[in-house]
């Protein structure tokens, strides 16, 4: 791109430059002495000062562009940091998923129902859906509180850390995910701007997934 410019600009001088030089030495006819003058300030223009007329007039066109990218981040700043949960890993069974709060039928309330990490609360639903009675609904669905400050939900209760709930559902939808919207946050002002849950879905029949094979995983984690 550069080079076509540069050539263009450049027949456009020598095109200019014998034009002016035809004026100077009279071949075109001059009649006025300043006109005559002027075009021998052109000429010189075009020849001699022409790099930095071109400059001035915004039509110098470098030989070479070279992009460098400049890193305009604060020499202080840090990476975030991944986050970790607390409490023993969570294996990839669990398809845990941070910052998501899913819905779903609760088959095991929360409030009353703790445990100390999210792989725990991954096991309790897999165990409620092993030794679940029949026509009894097969929890498929876990949410966790990790935070030690509680988890913020638009329902009336207070929600701890540690809750468990555990929850079914046919086709699995997604509450929030990662941030609250904006429009969100202004209709609900207590709500934050980062989603507090963390969830775990089984899309699959959980029976296939046993809790030894559960355990197994995690020893291995």
């Amino acid at each position: 791109m550069g080079s076509s410019k540069q050539y263009a600009i450049e027949s456009w001088r020598k095109q200019k430059l014998q034009e002016v030089k035809q004026l100077v030495h009279g071949t075109e006819g001059l009649t006025s002495s300043v006109l005559q003058q002027e075009a021998g300030m052109i000429q010189r223009a075009l020849e001699s000062d022409w790099d930095v007329l071109s400059e001035n007039i915004g039509l110098w066109v470098p030989d070479e562009v070279i992009h460098q990218e400049h890193n305009d981040k604060p020499e202080d700043e840090e990476e975030p940091e991944e986050e970790v949960l607390p409490g023993r890993p969570l294996p990839p069974e669990c398809h845990a998923e941070l910052h998501a709060d899913y819905g779903g039928a609760a088959v095991r309330w929360g409030l009353t129902h703790h445990k100390e990490s999210a792989a725990d609360c991954c096991q309790a639903c897999l165990d409620q859906a092993k030794y679940a009675k029949p026509g009894e609904k097969k929890c498929n669905i876990w949410v966790y509180c990790p935070s030690e400050t509680g988890c913020y939900s638009p329902d009336i209760y207070e929600h701890k850390n540690q809750e468990c709930w555990l929850k079914h559902a046919e086709k699995p939808k997604l509450n929030f995910k990662d941030k609250y919207s904006d429009w969100y946050r202004d209709s609900h002002p207590n709500a934050p701007l980062i989603v507090p849950w963390v969830s775990g879905v089984f899309y699959k029949d959980v029976e296939a997934t046993s809790a030894d094979t559960f355990d197994e995983a995690l020893l291995t984690t």
